[in-house]
């Protein structure tokens, strides 16, 4: 680096197919018109170019927002470990969450920027680099929101209705609310992989299911990770409901700035944030130096120039980890009696 001041036999299978949770999930479903450089699939396996001393690796993106150009966001993190180690950054943005793990299956790509469930679900075939970090706090919150002029007041008041959530492999956006609806007493069935008796769930991602419930009234709720929908919450709604929330939420000093107001109706428990990982049989002398750069990491390294328009980068620094840090994500699994299934 260059110097720098089951439950067991009885757990259903959470399957990973393009049957079971929609589209993008085939094998080269990265989106090729975010590639920085190449033939746009990824498939670089640490090639030379440039000069003899230059690595291109290609980094896969995670999508979390539909409103986000998520490579000119982490633009300032890939020119940052351009500059600390001699390799070129190779963005692919995939189409869903699924499709990030499918893309390191195949062996397309040696990073890549995941939700927390890849942690539990990618952990054959990725290692942990370490988990991000949003204004020095390691982990994040799921909301479940409604409007003020809504009949629902609390979680068991959703039998029957319509709920905007997150993509289906999204932690605090399906997973952790899909919990939480069932602890209410909801039946949630086999969800996500099927669909829950006592509701039906509409599933995209964090800014449309925000956007879902303030603009279709047969939306009744939406669930969301807390970056999405916190700043439509009054403070005073979080000092209620959750310490937690107000203690550790990167979140809450926002809460409640922009319109139009939505009404809390639960937080979850503090959620691990989403890790960076690195394609397990990636077999590099470089890959340490990377690694090394990646975890050095600080909150200046990530800012954009002041001509910038776009969404900054929502975290402040990576800190170690492993897959252990994220138990509370395989805690849910069980608790729902969802698996991951390899793909073949």
């Amino acid at each position: 680096m260059r110097d720098r001041s089951e439950r067991t036999s009885s757990r259903r299978r959470f399957l990973i197919t393009s049957g079971a949770l929609g589209t993008g999930l085939a094998a080269g479903c990265l989106d090729e018109s975010s590639s920085g450089n190449g033939n746009g699939n990824g498939e670089t396996n640490g090639t030379t170019t440039g000069s003899v001393d230059e690595t291109t690796i290609s980094w896969i993106l995670n999508p979390a927002e539909s409103d986000v150009d998520i490579v000119a966001q982490y633009q300032p993190l890939f020119d940052y470990v351009e500059s600390e180690v001699d390799v070129t950054i190779e963005p692919n943005r995939a189409q869903s969450y699924t499709a990030t793990i499918q893309e390191l299956r195949r062996g397309a790509g040696e990073l890549a920027d995941t939700s927390p469930s890849a942690a539990v679900a990618a952990k054959d075939v990725a290692d942990v680099i370490g988990i991000r970090v949003a204004y020095g706090a390691a982990q994040y919150f799921s909301l479940i929101t409604t409007t003020p002029d809504s009949d629902i007041s609390e979680l068991a008041d959703l039998e029957g209705e319509e709920v905007a959530m997150g993509a289906t492999m999204s932690v605090s956006g399906t997973l952790v609310p899909m919990m939480m609806l069932s602890q209410a007493g909801l039946d949630t069935g086999s969800a996500p992989d099927g669909d829950p008796p006592d509701f039906t769930p509409r599933y995209s991602d964090h800014s449309t299911a925000r956007d879902q419930l303030i603009n279709n009234p047969s939306i009744a709720a939406a669930t969301t990770g807390a970056f999405s929908t916190a700043p439509h919450v009054p403070q005073e709604q979080f000092d209620e409901l959750s310490q937690d929330f107000v203690d550790i939420s990167a979140e809450y000093e926002n809460a409640g700035s922009e319109e139009p107001e939505l009404e809390l109706l639960a937080v979850s428990d503090p959620i691990p944030r989403a890790p960076l990982m690195a394609r397990s049989d990636w077999d590099d002398p470089i890959r340490e130096d990377v690694e090394e750069a990646i975890l050095n990491v600080e909150a200046e390294d990530l800012e954009h120039g002041d001509d910038y328009e776009g969404e900054e980068l929502w975290f402040s620094g990576v800190e170690s980890g492993s897959v252990e840090d994220y138990a509370p994500i395989e805690d849910v699994m069980d608790e729902l009696g969802l698996e991951f299934k390899d793909l073949s």
